[in-house]
C-alpha cells in the first residue's frame, strides 16, 4: 500500500524529474510506519532516494520522498542559500538542512514555507509566496507561482504526464523498483 502511495503522490520523484515530494497518510501506527518507511528505503537509498516522516502526530503522517544529490544541486542557487540562511539553514548541509526542517514542522509554529526549496519549486516562488502572504499569485498548479508562468506550467504538465504513466505502469503490474530512475 505505501508503495501505491509513492507512486500516486511521488511519481516525478521517482522519475527524477523532480527533487523532492510531499505527501500525508493514515498512521494508525507508528511502529509499523517505520518498519514499513526502513523496508522501503532499502529499495530507494540504492537508486539515489530516501523517504522520512517528517512529522507524526494525530493519526497522520507528513511524508518526504526527495533525492539527496539534487537537493544538493538546488541549493547551490544562490536565492535558495539566501532563503534557506535566511530561516536558520546551512545551506552546504543538506542532511542538517533536512533535520532542521522537520524541526521546523514539528515544532507547532508556523508552516515552514521554505518547504518548497525542498520539493524542487523555483525559489523566486518561495519567497514570492513568502513576501506576498499566499496572495498576489500569477497562476496556480503544483505551486502558486510568482515567476515564469509559462516555464511552471511546462513544469505541471510534465509532472502531470508522469504521474499518469507511472500509474498506468503501476496498475499493470510494474514494481516499484522498475519504476524508479537511478540518480
Amino acid at each position: 500500500m505505501f508503495e501505491e502511495m509513492l507512486v500516486r503522490h511521488g511519481s516525478p520523484t521517482l522519475a527524477g524529474i523532480k527533487t523532492g515530494s510531499l505527501f500525508s497518510c493514515a498512521c494508525p501506527c507508528r511502529l509499523r510506519l517505520m518498519t514499513e518507511i526502513r523496508q522501503i528505503n532499502r529499495k530507494l537509498v540504492p537508486k539515489g532516494l530516501r523517504l522520512l516522516p517528517l512529522r507524526v502526530e494525530n493519526g497522520r503522517a507528513l511524508i518526504y520522498l526527495y533525492r539527496p544529490n539534487a537537493l544538493a544541486c538546488d541549493f547551490m542557487h544562490h536565492l535558495t542559500r539566501s532563503i534557506l540562511e535566511g530561516n536558520g539553514y546551512v545551506p552546504d548541509r543538506c542532511n542538517q538542512c533536512v533535520v532542521h526542517l522537520m524541526r521546523r514542522i514539528q515544532s507547532n509554529g508556523d508552516f515552514p514555507h521554505e518547504i518548497g526549496l525542498f520539493l524542487g519549486y523555483p525559489p523566486e516562488d518561495v519567497l514570492g509566496f513568502v513576501q506576498n502572504r499566499a496572495g498576489k499569485y500569477k497562476c496556480v498548479g503544483c505551486w502558486k507561482v510568482y515567476g515564469d508562468v509559462a516555464a511552471a506550467q511546462c513544469v505541471f504538465q510534465r509532472y502531470a504526464a508522469c504521474t499518469r504513466a507511472y500509474r498506468q505502469q503501476w496498475d499493470q503490474g510494474k514494481s516499484i523498483e522498475r519504476l524508479i530512475v537511478t540518480g
